[in-house]
């Protein structure tokens, strides 16, 4: 996962010092590429220049908060790319930025290549980027007196890192508003360190900040030397395309007229122009970083296009709102040539229309024009972007609905006597009904307890009320009952209806059986007789044949404590008395429940263990056992032990059982290898295993739960976890394995990091849980309350009730006082069912190296004895700043960083 949140130290989104809140962009193939020779440290060979890729930066994951201006400014051809990968988090270097205005610009055709552009000698460039650099002087994005002051020691004019003030220059210049600026220079900034902002920047300073392109750091400051990342460059100029006249020869603004699968369809300029469209194609919102979706853009809307070839690569909704104008009032009449008459107030009126018209009812489902009777209300819909004034929408607000069409059941009502239906355009509609309906599948008459959901029909109305519904195929029905008898093929099912007589049915070949415990059941564990026969729900498909059998209820019955008197392996036979000495004789198969000290219980294993005198627990149906549990243990709670008689008692249900012992019994605890029964405790959860001849106790095994963190998982089931630093590992083959929401899961689904609960009988796992992990910031807490601020930026206010833990400093403390705005926190369920909230341990180091091998950061160490310096860091670490999202190789050396570790582990690092 992915862990993004705010903190106090940055939070106002800054992405460059001239930049509010600048969420993307950047390094551009120019950015990027250089002449194939190198003339300057770290330039890349021009052989590695690619366009932008059709898709995703692969380092520009789905959601990044810059994608949408990514997107864009790719497509635009303002943006390249470099081997397929963008560096989102790399800082801009002068002649990077001063290439993506000149794009910004779209003035790339003034650009001189034909000979070595001429270069005041202290600004040396890469040859790739000398006429882009060429020209920004000529076009004055750049001061040739200010850049001759610039401190070329240690690196070149272009390679060196453009700081906030040189960068907020160059965007405003880019913007043609230099004049706007200079006239602001004599003004203060009114930042905390506006004496250290250079007089000749507080005019643009000034003015990226009216413009609401900049804002200022915590503590009120501007911090002009700061660096710029390429996305904070790729966001500001794509917020400034608003703020510019430029045009782009592949990008289109104007209004959607028409909308297909497959196709978007704009008026630009007075022309209608096609776009095709398909599932990959990205779409956003003017007033949303975040993708939208295709169903977001409407008819009649503003919309920005990035595509060739009538292909759209990039959408944006510019505003939202349809540009139409509504008229309402009372239909007249349909109209030769594609008119009609209505009266509006107290004048009659004509409108055009058009194929491109839609007619829909006051549902919003499309109608055709016939169906609109005298007398309705309705509203007609004008575009206002156009002198034509086209009709787009003809409404009927209130009338009379005649028409018939093909639909889907959606919902029966029969409360309310409505019928929900999705008509053949994908419009859902409603409509009542009344005794007079007729449903109808091949000339037979249904009832309306025979249209389901998903039924598709042709359905007619007449003044709004539904007349008649016939269904386009057999519907599938269910009926209840018990079962009789299954026929000797195989081939017929009887029952009694419920309510009703015998009924007889066809069975389908291969019926599904579902009978609760067990498993793959077919038609042989079924329960058939007159009176105590399987309550079964049979499903019979068209053709009015069984295909599914469901038992909803046994009538078995309960038979605990019983003692065999005889069993007969030949004819299956087992006699057995009750408590009362009353006799009983069952049949027993292999479909019959066994449970015996065994983990895989066979027929053959039960058949050794029913000798005369063996105590049992049994449920039946008449003659036949359906389940023989062997009793070899108790379960309950432990009640006393008596030493001198040598006897423990335990609550099981409401029944105390006690059962002696000869010999100390052997006690099973978890993480205890030598337990004895001094370390059992009245009120423990035991379960009580008894000798082979059921008379005494042979073993003591504790019930106790533990949480983990899961370390790996082998295919053989066995799970390794670490607790408290500690890593240990058992088989989880024979457990019940659930996830956060309680579904069943397998091992192989268990997540290495994840965390899980697991209870155990003594030393044996009986159950695991996955437990829900969040990781967050708090930002709000209270008595019965914490609001966090997860890592993926979402925000949530959790509602604490019972018990809590807070984790915090070595310490266990049970109050959420002991939590601080600004914690960053996991937030788990304990063994207990507690909540429990851990704090992150914080610490401030430098920046030294990253392995990625090993997964871990090296930092600086404070003095030449600390050990302290190597980190491994989560699965999904997050590394930051402020609001952008970096990764852990953009770190530099000497990076000043804050590191919020869960034992030992880095889950965030934070780049100051």
């Amino acid at each position: 996962m992915t862990f993004k949140y705010n903190h106090s130290s940055h939070s106002k989104k800054v992405a460059s010092v001239v930049l509010a809140g600048m969420m993307a962009l950047s390094s551009g193939g120019a950015a990027m590429a250089a002449d194939s020779t190198q003339t300057g440290p770290g330039q890349s060979a021009a052989a590695n220049s690619t366009a932008a890729p059709a898709g995703l930066f692969s380092d520009i994951k789905a959601g990044f908060w810059a994608e949408k201006h990514v997107y864009k400014l790719a497509y635009q051809g303002i943006l390249l790319g470099n081997n397929g990968l963008f560096r989102p988090g790399d800082a801009v270097t002068q002649q990077e930025a001063i290439t993506m205005a000149i794009r910004f610009m779209n003035a790339e055709s003034q650009l001189n290549t034909s000979t070595a552009a001429a270069l005041p000698t202290n600004m040396e460039v890469g040859n790739y980027f000398k006429p882009y650099v060429a020209l920004a002087l000529q076009l004055g994005l750049v001061d040739k007196t200010e850049e001759a002051a610039t401190d070329v020691s240690k690196t070149t004019w272009g390679q060196k890192p453009a700081t906030r003030e040189w960068i907020t220059k160059l965007l405003i210049r880019s913007l043609n508003k230099d004049a706007e600026a200079k006239a602001q220079n004599n003004q203060s900034t009114g930042f905390a360190d506006n004496a250290s902002i250079s007089d000749s920047a507080k005019g643009y300073v000034n003015l990226a900040v009216s413009l609401d392109l900049a804002k200022g750091l915590d503590g009120n400051k501007f911090n002009p030397t700061g660096s710029v990342t390429r996305a904070q460059l790729a966001t500001f100029f794509s917020r400034g395309e608003s703020l510019t006249d430029t045009k782009y020869p592949n990008t289109a603004t104007g209004y959607v007229t028409g909308l297909k699968d497959g196709q978007i369809t704009l008026v630009v300029d007075g022309k209608a122009v096609n776009y095709a469209v398909n599932s990959s194609t990205p779409y956003f919102t003017k007033d949303s970083e975040t993708r939208a979706a295709a169903s977001d853009v409407k008819l009649y809307t503003k919309v920005l296009v990035v595509g060739s070839s009538g292909s759209a690569s990039y959408v944006e909704v510019i505003d939202a709102n349809p540009q139409v104008e509504s008229i309402e009032g009372t239909f007249a009449r349909s109209l030769s040539g594609n008119k009609i008459g209505l009266f509006v107030g107290e004048n009659y009126e004509t409108y055009s229309y058009d194929e491109n018209t839609a007619f829909i009812d006051q549902n919003g489902n499309t109608i055709k024009l016939s169906d609109i009777t005298a007398d309705s209300i309705i509203e007609v819909q004008r575009e206002t972007f156009s002198a034509d004034k086209k009709t787009v929408v003809i409404r009927v607000k209130s009338g009379i609905v005649n028409k018939s069409d093909n639909g889907v059941i959606a919902e029966v009502q029969t409360s309310g006597k409505t019928i929900k239906l999705v008509n053949a355009a994908g419009a859902t509609e409603q409509y009542t009904y009344n005794d007079s309906l007729i449903i109808l599948y091949q000339n037979r008459i249904l009832s309306l307890s025979d249209l389901k959901a998903g039924s598709s029909v042709k359905y007619t109305v007449k003044d709004s009320v539904l007349q008649t519904i016939e269904l386009a195929q057999g519907v599938e029905q269910s009926v209840r009952g018990t079962l009789v008898e299954i026929g000797g093929n195989q081939s017929t099912v009887t029952f009694k209806r419920d309510g009703g007589s015998l009924e007889a049915k066809l069975l389908i070949e291969k019926p599904e059986v579902i009978i609760n415990g067990i498993q793959d059941a077919t038609l042989n564990d079924l329960i058939t007789d007159a009176t105590n026969g399987d309550k079964v729900e049979l499903t019979l498909n068209s053709d009015d044949q069984v295909t599914r059998i469901q038992v909803i209820g046994r009538q078995m019955e309960p038979l605990n404590g019983a003692t065999v008197v005889s069993y007969n392996s030949k004819t299956k036979l087992l006699t057995v008395l009750d408590a009362n000495k009353k006799p009983y004789v069952f049949t027993l198969d292999e479909k019959t429940k066994m449970d015996y000290n065994a983990a895989k219980p066979t027929l053959a294993g039960l058949e050794s263990l029913l000798n005369d005198g063996r105590k049992l627990d049994l449920t039946y149906v008449g003659t036949r056992a359906l389940s023989v549990k062997v009793i070899y243990k108790y379960e309950g709670t432990f009640t006393s032990i008596d030493t001198a008689n040598r006897k423990i008692s335990l609550l099981s249900g409401s029944q105390t059982i006690t059962v002696p012992y000869t010999t100390v019994p052997t006690v099973e605890m978890y993480n205890k290898s030598s337990a004895s029964l001094s370390d059992l405790k009245i009120g423990d959860n035991v379960t009580v295993t008894l000798g082979s001849n059921q008379d005494v106790v042979q073993k003591i095994a504790l019930k106790s739960v533990a949480q983990f963190e899961v370390a790996g998982v082998e295919t053989n089931g066995r799970v390794r976890v670490k607790a408290d630093l500690l890593t240990s590992q058992f088989y989880v083959d024979q457990a019940v394995l659930t996830d956060e929401n309680g579904q069943t899961i397998t091992s192989a689904q268990l997540v290495t990091g994840s965390l899980i609960n697991v209870t155990f009988e003594g030393v044996t796992p009986k159950a695991v849980q996955v437990i829900k992990r969040t990781l967050a910031e708090v930002t709000a807490v209270d008595a019965s309350s914490v609001t966090l601020k997860q890592f993926n930026g979402s925000t949530e206010k959790v509602a604490i009730s019972g018990a809590v833990k807070v984790v915090k400093s070595g310490s266990t403390l049970t109050s959420l006082s002991n939590l601080t705005v600004g914690d960053r926190v996991e937030m788990t369920k304990d063994t207990d069912n507690s909540t429990r909230f851990r704090v992150l341990t914080v610490m401030s180091k430098q920046f030294w190296s990253y392995d990625g091998v090993g997964n871990q950061i090296l930092v600086k160490r404070e003095t030449t004895t600390d050990t302290n310096y190597r980190f491994a860091l989560g699965s999904s670490v997050f590394v930051h700043q402020g609001d952008n999202t970096l990764s852990v190789q953009s770190l530099r050396d000497n990076d000043n960083i804050v590191l919020y570790l869960l034992n030992n582990v880095v889950f965030e690092i934070q780049k100051q």
